[in-house]
């Protein structure tokens, strides 16, 4: 048992005298109390001090405020679907039966190893490009996308204003929510490309290639993946339509989301760039004017009816690439649809490389371009590096529309020009052109 012995016990035993011995050395490491800097001192807090720490900002709820506060394509995402129903927000983010194909598409993206150069000088990035003999500010344009409306009541016009003020093509597709005359209005100097959906009526066809010509359109887009339309579950359970219904799911559903539809319910009903007026489902609409019967042939009639650039949407075979150059395309769109037709179809992205090889051994200078999973900058200049001449934006520019009209879509191009101004410099390239495969590594599973 161990005692302790108070100084003033009479009985303990006197101290030792140290006056004359040194004090024991710190351990090494530990600063020493004469030599403690005056930052390490403990000290009461000055309201002087505190002031500048507690400058609490402002709460802004307005749509600019709300979109500037995203700083990706999937933030975006997630205003967009607080904002918009269910049905066309599933619409838009949805994809064909298990959505398989989507999924392995975004992360076909992922699944890639960026190798940087280092030492470069990367003090200006310069992100133009050129894609089918004209200048894009970006390598990166807006591709088709139909019902466009429904998504939100901005629609074709947000979309094309922004790619004009971007310097970037815009795409107006045949089932889009506009006329190919309003949207040539909307954006008069803007670049306008149409897509179409070859039909079993020929006529209805030409009719719409010759107004696409008047109004001003550089490069038709034909899309050649729809034989019939795809099994997209989620437009079947929400019991999609066009216009939508207002069921009392509907009505449920809107009760939290009063802007979109005031916004529908207050502009002009939606019409089509190839149709008056349509009531029924997607799939019923995309079925009867789809031409099932489609071959290399039709594609032979097109280019001797179109004057100018002329583009094949849906390739996803090696054979098929060279097929269509072959038939007069002046480009490809390595494309499955977004996922939205076949499932577990090829994915544009590891097809790449290949097609890039194939152009290459014919001495080809047919442009090269890809869309689906493209959710950043990044995507866009990997796909660049394996050899992409220009990309294209679906469901992206759509989640930034849903998000806030044509605001949101510009934010979702600065998101991306950013992002890829970023990467670029990153990897020590200062110019589109200099990107090559080095640059990119795809991991093994």
């Amino acid at each position: 048992m161990t005692h302790t012995i108070q100084p003033n016990n009479p009985e303990a035993t006197p101290a030792p005298d140290t006056t004359d011995i040194p004090a024991a050395p710190a351990p090494a490491g530990a600063p020493s109390s004469s030599v403690l800097p005056a930052a390490l001192k403990r000290r009461v807090p000055k309201y002087s001090d505190l002031a500048p720490l507690m400058q609490f900002k402002k709460p802004e709820f307005s749509r600019e405020a709300r979109l500037k506060r995203a700083s990706t394509i999937w933030e975006l995402r997630d205003i967009a679907k607080r904002r918009t129903p269910q049905a066309p927000f599933d619409y838009t983010d949805g994809a064909a039966e298990e959505e398989i194909t989507l999924r392995r598409a975004r992360q076909a993206f992922l699944d890639i190893e960026f190798r940087p150069g280092i030492l470069r000088n990367v003090s200006a990035i310069d992100l133009s490009t050129e894609i089918l003999g004209k200048p894009s500010r970006l390598p990166v344009g807006i591709a088709p996308t139909g019902f466009t409306r429904m998504m939100q009541s901005e629609g074709e016009y947000a979309g094309s204003q922004a790619a004009e003020a971007a310097g970037i093509p815009y795409t107006l597709s045949t089932m889009g929510t506009a006329s190919i005359e309003d949207v040539a209005a909307a954006a008069p100097n803007g670049r306008n490309w149409f897509q179409l959906y070859l039909w079993t009526d020929r006529d209805r066809s030409l009719e719409l290639i010759e107004r696409a010509a008047k109004a001003g359109n550089d490069t038709l887009m034909v899309t050649v993946d729809t034989a019939v339309a795809g099994a997209r579950l989620r437009d079947v359970r929400n019991g999609m339509t066009i216009p939508p219904a207002l069921t009392l799911k509907t009505v449920l559903d809107a009760s939290y989301r009063p802007a979109w539809w005031f916004n529908f319910l207050t502009h002009e009903p939606l019409t089509f760039a190839s149709l008056s007026r349509y009531t029924g489902t997607v799939a019923d609409l995309i079925n009867s004017m789809f031409d099932p019967t489609l071959t290399f042939e039709d594609l032979d009639w097109l280019r001797g009816t179109w004057k100018g650039k002329l583009v094949v949407k849906g390739i996803q075979t090696v054979e098929d690439a060279r097929r269509v150059v072959d038939h007069g395309a002046d480009g490809v769109i390595l494309s499955n649809h977004g996922g939205r037709q076949l499932d577990r179809a090829p994915i544009p992205f590891h097809l790449l490389p290949e097609v890039k090889q194939a152009f290459t051994a014919d001495n080809s200078n047919a442009a090269i371009m890809l869309d689906t999973g493209i959710m950043s900058g990044a995507d866009i200049v990997a796909a660049l590096a394996l050899g992409a001449d220009f990309t294209l934006i679906g469901r992206a520019y759509l989640y930034g529309l849903m998000a806030g009209g044509r605001a949101g879509v510009d934010r979702t191009l600065q998101i991306l020009e950013k992002d890829m101004a970023r990467t670029m410099a990153l990897l020590g390239v200062s110019k589109v052109s200099d990107l090559t495969p080095d640059h990119v590594r795809l991991l093994a599973k």
